[in-house]
This record gives structure tokens, sequence and C-alpha cells, in this order.
């Protein structure tokens, strides 16, 4: 009787072990969600000659950039892959067509080792061109794949040297691809040409241009944009409008992005159900030179082509980005109206058009940058909400005016003969 107590206890304890061996084996994504996608960062930074110019608090500007790279990986989240590509760090020669190849990804994006990139970056010395166009394009390549954000942040003290590889036309190419890389640029160098070639860069991608002087607003700065890689964002997805209502995309609520040529109409569709509020916005951004006094245009069209509402905003030049939106909602239906038993949806066509001009020297394509929001809510179910009411989608409010005119108009004419008439009899 002992032997079979101490027999089965034994049993017991090697199960337990067992089964928590076999516990502590299993994946942790088992325990979880699974884990978001990394963001990736690939720092950009120019190591062209002329970064050794000494005219950052008392020393060259690659010290400055050097000493201000090793407080930005001491900082960088865990989450973050980040790499580290440079321009002009190897041709020190006269050869335009070789120094303008002269980029190269000296640190591979992916999971930081602070030891090893630091020990990189301490091995640059300013060498040759600024070929500010293929090191973007190369950047760009680095952070193909994966759904996290991506975000270049190029640090550089001069104009691109490597034409016609216009670095702006760059950047539109990139942003053109739909995989919504950002660009953030910082210039080393308070030059009006400078500002303008870095912030076209940066406006064509929706990134920032920062102007920097010290060491400390340099590290500063890289930090923030590092740490905004690895903010949660929600990430726009990429369609085409069509030519016409017939043959536009389907869109379901959510954040779509777009390019829009100069002049052109581009049309989408919504399916609204009765009892829903549709509610569309829309931004176009003027990555590049265009005329003063523009406007974008946003209408709601049936089906059949009758207006149902309309959104419009204008602009002077004193801005980048124009924007637009509407709210359409659509009444409820008693069941079975349509002999189905189901409420149906409207088809509701969306088209964006924009009056933008400029000369014929600027590019035409890719087209405007267009970020679209589309969501359906409950429709409201108060008189006194203004939509429901039925502001910009029929004749109630016009009419309602119109009614009041007249009947305020009428009455303050009869007014103004009484006090006539008793004027004259006194």
């Amino acid at each position: 009787m002992i032997t079979r107590k101490r027999l089965t206890t034994g049993v017991c304890i090697a199960l337990a072990t067992l089964a928590a061996g076999l516990g502590s084996a299993l994946p942790a994504a088992a325990d979880g969600p699974p884990a978001p996608p990394a963001p990736k960062v690939e720092l950009v930074l120019d190591v062209s000659g002329s970064m050794r110019t000494r005219d950052i608090d008392g020393q060259s500007r690659m010290s400055a950039a050097k000493q201000a790279f090793n407080d930005v990986l001491d900082a960088v989240p865990e989450q973050v892959h980040l790499g580290i590509r440079t321009l002009g760090a190897d041709y020190p020669g006269d050869d335009r067509k070789v120094g303008c190849k002269d980029t190269k990804q000296l640190y591979p994006v992916g999971p930081l080792d602070r030891t090893e990139a630091k020990t990189a970056v301490a091995t640059l010395a300013p060498t040759g061109w600024t070929p500010i166009g293929p090191a973007l394009l190369g950047a760009a390549d680095d952070l193909e794949g994966g759904d996290g954000t991506r975000r270049i942040v190029l640090i550089t003290d001069g104009e691109d040297t490597c034409g016609p590889l216009d670095p702006c036309e760059v950047a539109r190419e990139i942003a053109a691809r739909g995989t919504h890389l950002v660009i953030d640029t910082l210039g080393l160098v308070p030059n009006a040409k400078i500002r303008q070639q870095l912030t076209c860069i940066a406006e064509a991608t929706g990134g920032t241009y920062t102007a920097v002087q010290h060491k400390e607003e340099l590290s500063r700065r890289v930090t923030q944009l590092v740490d905004r890689a690895a903010e949660p964002v929600v990430t726009p997805v990429a369609t085409e409008g069509a030519g016409s209502c017939s043959a536009a995309p389907e869109l379901k609520p959510g954040l779509y992005t777009d390019r829009e040529k100069i002049g052109e109409h581009r049309w989408y569709r919504v399916d609204v159900l009765p009892g829903q509020e549709l509610r569309a916005s829309v931004s176009v951004a003027a990555d590049r030179a265009v005329d003063n006094d523009y406007g974008v245009l946003l209408r709601a069209v049936t089906a059949s082509g009758r207006e149902i509402v309309r959104g419009e905003a204008s602009g002077t030049g004193r801005t980048d980005v124009i924007s637009s939106g509407l709210r359409y909602p659509k009444a409820e239906v008693a069941d079975g109206d349509n002999g189905s038993g189901k409420p149906a949806a409207e088809t509701v066509c969306l088209q964006l058009s924009n009056s933008f001009s400029a000369p014929a020297s600027v590019k035409r394509s890719p087209g405007l940058p267009v970020e679209l929001t589309v969501d359906l809510v409950d429709g409201p179910d108060r008189a006194s909400d203004v939509a429901a009411f039925g502001l910009g989608r029929g004749w109630w409010l016009l009419g309602a005016l119109v009614l009041t005119g007249l009947v305020a108009g009428l009455l303050f004419g009869w007014i103004s003969r009484w006090r006539i008439a008793v004027w004259r009899t006194n």
C-alpha cells in the first residue's frame, strides 16, 4: 500500500513537471495578440567635403553630426529598426559621374546594435560630392518590405550637386509609389536655396524641414523624428480615382491616398444605407510651384448625375494644403420598401476636382498628393440637427429663407402704409 502511494505520487509529480515544460515551450505569441510591425527609420548623413567647415559650436559640421548621432543612437526605442546611409563618403575625386554614385548603406536597417552603429559612424570623414537624389532612392529601397511606418531623416549642409536628377522630383516619385514613406530634412546651413530644396523634398512626402545650427538642436530634432516613427499611426490605403462615376472604385470607411493632376477630375463611389450619414473630407497638397488663387471642390452626386451636396475651399498661395468636406444624411425608410425586406443602399458618387494652375515648366506628373477620408455614421435623429433639416442637399433651407423674407416684407410694407395713413390723418 505504501509502495503504491509513493508510485502514484511520483507519477503525478512527473506529469506536472512535463506539463510545465510543455507550457513554457509554447510560443509567447499564443498568450496574446501578435506584435505590431516594427517601424523603420534610415538616417541619411551628408559626408561631402563641405562638412569639414567649422561653424557649429566651434567645431566642424561632421564632428557635430557624429556627436548628435551618438546621442540619437542611445535614445532609439527598442521597437524601431534603424539603419544609416551616407552620401559623399568615399570618392574624393573630380569625376562627376563617379562622385554622383557615391552613396552606400553604412548600417543595415534592423534591430539596433548601438555599439556597432556608433563604431561605423566614428569612421566617417568628409570626402566628396552631394548626391542627395541617389541617396534618397537608395534609402527608399533600404526601407522596402513590411507593414510598419517608414521614415527617412536626411541631414545635409548643402544642395544636391548631381543634377539633372532633381531631389525634389525624386521625392515625388518616392511618394507616388504609395508606400507612405515620409522624408524629413534637416539643413545645417541657413541658406535660402538649400532651404527651398529641402523644404520641397519634405513637403512632397508629408515630412518636415528644420534648420539647425547647434549640436543640441540637431540631436534633439533627430531624436524627436525617430521617436515619431514609433508612434502608432493610421496607414492610408492607396486608391486610384476614375474618370467617371461608373468606373470609380468603391470605398469603405477609412483613410485613402491618391494623386490628382492639375485641373483633373477624380471619381469615387460610396454605398450609403438609409439611416446613415456620409461624411467625406479631402486634402490636396501643393507640393510644387503653383500659381496663386486656386480651389478644391468635393461633390456628392447621385448615380444619375444629380448633385446632392458640395464642399469647396479656395486658397491664395499662402498655404501648402487645402481641404474641404461634406455631409450627406440619408433618410430612414420603412422595412420592405424595396420589395426585398432589406433597405437598399444608395450609390453616392464623390467627385474631386481642383482649379490649380502652374507655369509650363512645372511637371504635371505625378499628380498632386490627395488624402481622402470616408466615414459612415448613424444619421441624425433630431430636427435641430442642421444636416437633418436639409442644409446643402435640397430646397428646404432656401424655401424657408424665401418664405421668411416674403412674410417680413409684407408685414413691413403694411405697417409702413398704416403709419403713413395715420400721419396724414393727424
